[in-house]
Order: structure tokens, then C-alpha cells, then sequence
């Protein structure tokens, strides 16, 4: 299937993924009440890009259906390390986060190998207009991607409010443990359910 990439909601994840180097480098150097305002708008998109597939069919793509996820993907990977860095999450947390995105964006580029026919070139395979998957999410997948991006908020906020300390947020350390790990397995139990072929000739 051959599709138009440049849709107002792919747009708008590319511009969150442009968005996370500049909270990363704002975290790292400690403008912690910048961030906040940065990650607010890189939330905006989110809802915004989210928003418009549901109400435009338009503006639904296959390409959004993974560039969505990998916005996601790209941007709590990135906070979560410069949070790392800044003493705010756990090394271990961002760990087992990091380990699991990585695991999950090289299952997309498998996907896309196998569901692309013949021939399978590179120029093909990076061509963003031609859609051979639809790719779903799992329900507790993204109750995850929603934790962690409430303990992003939360721990951007702990300096600027001072409770950095709170048990409150190490509560939501756990939280956000037990969730990416209950993802990991959903994806492991239910992997082929979460992948809608378009293409497969």
C-alpha cells in the first residue's frame, strides 16, 4: 500500500522526537523549570497527533501507527537517561526501560522486513511510503508508556517543589517497574495479535 507519510499527526511525532534531545540536554543541565514546560508541549503533540488519526481518517496512516510509538519510544528513553544522569530515577529503572525499547523498536524493523515484498531493497525498505503493517499496541502497553510518562513529569517536578526525597515517587518507581516488565511479556504472549498485515504479496 502506498501511502502519503507527510499527515499533520506524523508531523507532529517527528517534531517529539526533535523535542527530546532539548529536554535531554535541559535535564543534564539542571533547568529543571525550562523542562517542564518543554515536556509539557512534547505532551501536546502527543495528545494532538493521537487526537487527529481518531477524528481524520485522512490523516491515519500505517506509518503513524509505528512512528507514534517510536516518538515515545525515543523521547522516554532519552528523559529517562539525562533523569539517570541527574540522580532523579534509578540507573536500574532506565535500564530495564531502555533494554525493553531497544527489544521492541528491532521487532518493528523485523516486521517490516517480512511483511515487505519483493524486492526487498533498501531504498524500499526506508521508504516511508509504502505500508506493509499496522501495528497495535497492547492495553497494558499503554497504561506503561502513561506511567512513565506521569514519573517523567513527577520527577522533572521534584526539584522545582522539592520533594525529591518523597516515598511518594519511589512508589511510582515500583509502579513504573512492574508495568514496563507486564509490557515486555504482552508483547512476548501476544506479539503476533498486535501486528496488522497490508501488505504481504
Amino acid at each position: 500500500k502506498y501511502e502519503n507519510p507527510w499527515t499533520i499527526p506524523n508531523i507532529l511525532s517527528l517534531a517529539r522526537i526533535g523535542l527530546a534531545p532539548v529536554l535531554g540536554y535541559l535535564i543534564v543541565e539542571e533547568n529543571f523549570n525550562i523542562a517542564l514546560g518543554v515536556f509539557a508541549l512534547a505532551g501536546i503533540t502527543d495528545l494532538l497527533d493521537g487526537f487527529i488519526a481518531r477524528n481524520w481518517a485522512s490523516q491515519k496512516s500505517a506509518l503513524g501507527s509505528a512512528l507514534d510509538p517510536l516518538a515515545d519510544k525515543i523521547l522516554i528513553s532519552v528523559l529517562y537517561v539525562s533523569l539517570s544522569c541527574a540522580s532523579l530515577i534509578p540507573v536500574p529503572l532506565t535500564t530495564l526501560i531502555i533494554l525493553r525499547d531497544i527489544v521492541l523498536i528491532a521487532a518493528v524493523f523485523y516486521v517490516r522486513y517480512k511483511t515487505l515484498s519483493p524486492p526487498r531493497t533498501l531504498g524500499r525498505y526506508f521508504n516511508p511510503c509504502y505500508a506493509t503493517a499496522q501495528l497495535k499496541p497492547t492495553f497494558i502497553s499503554k497504561m506503561n508508556t502513561a506511567v512513565q510518562l506521569i514519573l517523567v513529569a513527577a520527577s522533572l517536578a521534584a526539584p522545582v517543589f522539592d520533594y525529591v526525597d518523597s516515598i511518594y515517587l519511589q512508589t511510582l518507581w515500583c509502579i513504573t517497574a512492574f508495568t514496563t516488565a507486564a509490557s515486555a511479556y504482552s508483547y512476548y504472549r501476544y506479539g503476533r495479535k498486535t501486528v496488522q498485515v497490508i501488505n504481504n504479496k
